[in-house]
């Protein structure tokens, strides 16, 4: 596979972003009735998110279950048309690219799933599902040719090109996984959205899917939204993360600006419950320890989303609905109490 060369920046020059997210709604609508079905509501799974990443950086996504992390990389690669919005590829807005368009765009973003054992066709060796992409992209003519690069692929992510013949069953979880990011990159993407890609498997695993990563995006030049509930992951992966609660983006910052410095009450929460290797630290810092779960997207709370669990939320926070406001250069949050 070749190689993707740096940009070369002349002075004075500004990297641009590669993708552009902007005000990203994704709502799902609530029906009701058996035979006449009518419209009783929505699901704001994703409620105005907006964010950058620049060509050849990570951007680090975060949260609890249920808080749209997973929404958003799926609409970013266009497998659930946003609401309203704009995502903005390399100055192309996908949301405005439909049929053979937006089909020769997806070339250019791929997604590594989280679930290792149904993201894999199991009636498909794992030869077809490596090169299924080569063939629909017309990126290798002849069988011969999408055998070698299946092969050649297979070896980049660590994995014997004498098993391009076996099926998914027979391939323990990190192996699938494996098979999912040579899959990926397969079309040599710009972009990859990788929603959890290391959260099924043991940890010791995980290590190594992580170093798998990181390896291929030196290799190839590659930009990543990294989805991921684990900080201590994010914190290894990504250049800049950004904090998701209940659809809404509640902090976002440069990554050891956001651990030293973290300025939303959620924020500060997630770090506390990241465990400490030093057991002196760990015995006498603070453990903000949230009330309750995370609320219902059907019925979000008034104001602030995160008003019914914060600890410092007055009558205000239930009122007033805050922006994502920069407090510090390339470190904004989303909350009228800082």
């Amino acid at each position: 596979m070749t190689q993707k060369q740096p940009d070369i920046l002349q002075p004075g020059q500004a990297k641009q972003p590669l993708l552009e997210v902007k005000n990203l709604e994704m709502y799902f609508p609530i029906n009701s009735g058996l035979v006449f079905q009518h419209k009783v509501g929505d699901v704001k799974a994703v409620d105005g998110v907006s964010f950058s990443i620049l060509p050849g950086e990570t951007l680090g996504l975060v949260g609890e279950s249920g808080s749209g992390k997973t929404t958003v990389g799926r609409a970013i690669i266009q497998l659930n048309r946003p609401t309203a919005g704009e995502i903005w590829l390399d100055g192309v807005d996908l949301c405005t690219l439909k049929g053979s368009k937006l089909r020769a765009m997806r070339r250019r973003m791929q997604m590594v799933f989280q679930d290792p054992y149904s993201s894999l066709n199991p009636r498909m060796t794992i030869g077809s599902i490596v090169g299924e992409p080569l063939i629909v992209h017309n990126m290798a003519s002849g069988k011969k040719e999408v055998r070698e690069q299946v092969a050649e692929l297979l070896h980049v992510v660590g994995l014997n090109p004498s098993m391009v013949d076996r099926y998914p069953h027979e391939f323990s979880g990190g192996q699938r996984q494996r098979i999912g990011i040579a899959r990926a990159i397969a079309v040599h993407p710009d972009l990859i959205v990788a929603d959890e890609p290391v959260s099924a498997l043991d940890v010791s695993i995980q290590a190594q899917l992580i170093n798998l990563l990181e390896d291929i995006q030196e290799q190839f030049g590659l930009t990543f939204l990294f989805i991921a509930h684990d900080l201590s992951v994010v914190r290894h992966m990504s250049e800049h993360i950004a904090v998701m609660y209940l659809g809404k983006i509640m902090e976002i910052s440069e990554r050891k600006e956001l651990f030293e410095n973290p300025l939303h009450p959620y924020t500060k929460a997630l770090l506390s419950a990241v465990p400490v290797p030093n057991p002196r630290t760990e015995l006498t810092r603070e453990r903000i320890v949230l009330q309750g779960n995370i609320p219902s997207p059907i019925n979000a709370p008034s104001g602030c989303v995160f008003n019914t669990r914060c600890p410092i939320a007055t009558e205000e926070c239930k009122v007033e609905i805050p922006v994502l406001k920069e407090y510090a250069p390339g470190h904004s949050a989303a909350c009228i109490k800082i």
